[in-house]
Formats: structure tokens, C-alpha cells, sequence
């Protein structure tokens, strides 16, 4: 199936590793040229060295902290100054901060949405003009648990509940520009937070045990890996899913109580 993605120019945030870095490399398969931002500029220079020897697509890595607003605004501008305009915003940059509710900081609560929530949003704001000349598609990547937040999940069940009518909330808006939004609603996914977590439960455990461990409660029986988010993703962004905006697509395995 074509895509109808050759030629068009993606910007992904948390670009330098796991569902971001693996979004990049699939959208440079089908011939999109990417630009990629992270903070930690050593990891983005060797994941934009990555997706050029194996696709030879054109990649701009950006150093930047889509915390600060104004770095928001530059990752923006340099895209479209390098490329010439931008079709594809991939708001990713994120962490995990899970804990009980009276063990959270009053500082925590507010890095948590400064990354997650308003990342995403200035991220979009600054997108969208140049979006509006021929369309485009903006995926807010959030969590399974912003639909049903589980114990101890907080202040990330928070932020990307948010995520999720942010999603919605947008694609109301800007439909008649042609912009679709839609959210990927990640669950056990494999990256260095789950192996941190991996190493922290069951060290006794190789990897392979652990990701089919039953105590995950994953109807597929294992965690899933970073390129079949970004698979997700990519068909999202592409022609072959015109139609589709406003919605939340689970990427859980299944484990979500929750459509």
C-alpha cells in the first residue's frame, strides 16, 4: 500500500530514542524527510546518523526542551526554514512519573504537564500556521492510563488525560483547515524505563521471561516493542488514513478495560 507520505516533512519530539526514534526511522522509510528534537544533543547526533545510513533520508537533529516555550518556537522555525514547510508534528517528548497522590510534589505535578501537555500544545500552536496552506497531521502521543488511571499513577495519568481532550478538543478546530489530530494511547511498551522496571521487579528474570511474564495481564502475552507504536503512528499520518481524526488508538496489547 502507498502511503502518500513520499516528500513530506515530519517533526518528532523525543525524537532520540524509542517510539519517537523508531517513528523517525519508519517515516523515513516511506520517504519522509524528518526532523527529530531531544535534549540530550550526544543521543540525538547518533540517532540522526542512525536513520540516515539506514534509509539516506534527509534529517535534521535540533537540540531543545519542549518545556521551555521558546524552544518550542525554534524547533518549529528551523524545520520549516531547513525544509520549507512542515506536514507531520509528532508530539512525543515524555516520561514516566508514577506515584500515589500525597507522594507528589507540587514541583513534580507542574514538569509533568510543562512536558507532556504543554510541550504538545506549543509544539501545535507554533505548527499549525504553516500547516493550514495544505493540511496536515498532528499526533499527541499520551498513555492507556489517561482512559482509566490505575493506583499510584499520578501525575502521568493526569497529564495525559488531558492529552486526550486536547486531542479531541483540536480536531473540532482545526477540521475545516484540513489538520487532523489524533492520539496513540501507549501501554507496556518496550524502552529504558521498562527495563529500568524490568531490573527493579524480577532481575531473576532474562527478557524474554519477563515480557511474557502472566503478571503483566497483556491478552497478547508479551510488552510490546517501539516499531509497532510507530507503525501505528505512521499509518495515522499517512493518506491512507484521511478520514481519521479526533480518535485515541490503543497501542496496549489489549490490556485497556477501555475502547
Amino acid at each position: 500500500m502507498d502511503l502518500g507520505l513520499k516528500g513530506k516533512v515530519a517533526l518528532i519530539t523525543g525524537g532520540s530514542k524509542g517510539i519517537g526514534l523508531e517513528t523517525a526511522l519508519q517515516l523515513a522509510y516511506e520517504g519522509v524527510k524528518v526532523s527529530i528534537c531531544a535534549r540530550n544533543e550526544k543521543h540525538l547526533e547518533a540517532s540522526a546518523n542512525f536513520i540516515r545510513k539506514e534509509t539516506g533520508t534527509e534529517v535534521l537533529p535540533i537540540q531543545a526542551d519542549v518545556t521551555k516555550q521558546e524552544d518550542c518556537k525554534r524547533i518549529v522555525k528551523q524545520t520549516v526554514k531547513h525544509f520549507g514547510k512542515l506536514d507531520i508534528l509528532v508530539n512525543n517528548a515524555g516520561t514516566s512519573s508514577a506515584a500515589p497522590f500525597e507522594h507528589v510534589e507540587p514541583k513534580s505535578w507542574q514538569q509533568d504537564l510543562d512536558l507532556k501537555l504543554f510541550g504538545a500544545i506549543h509544539c501545535s500552536r507554533q505548527a499549525v500556521p504553516y500547516m493550514k496552506k495544505s493540511g496536515g497531521s498532528i499526533i499527541n502521543v499520551t498513555a492507556a492510563i489517561g482512559k482509566t488511571p490505575p493506583e499510584s499513577s499520578l501525575p502521568t495519568s493526569v497529564s495525559r488525560a488531558a492529552g486526550l481532550a486536547l486531542t479531541k478538543a483540536m480536531s473540532k478546530d482545526l477540521g475545516e483547515d484540513n489538520i487532523r489530530v489524533n492520539t496513540v494511547c501507549i501501554g507496556l511498551i518496550r524502552s529504558h524505563q521498562i527495563e529500568k522496571r524490568w531490573k527493579r521487579e524480577a532481575p531473576e528474570l532474562n527478557w524474554e521471561q519477563y515480557e511474557k511474564d502472566p503478571r503483566h495481564q497483556i491478552p497478547l502475552g508479551r510488552i510490546g516493542k517501539a516499531e509497532e507504536a510507530a507503525k501505528v503512528i505512521t499509518f495515522l499520518v499517512s493518506e491512507a488514513a484521511s478520514y481519521v481524526t479526533g480518535t485515541a488508538v490503543n497501542i496496549d496489547g489489549g490490556k485497556s478495560g477501555v475502547l
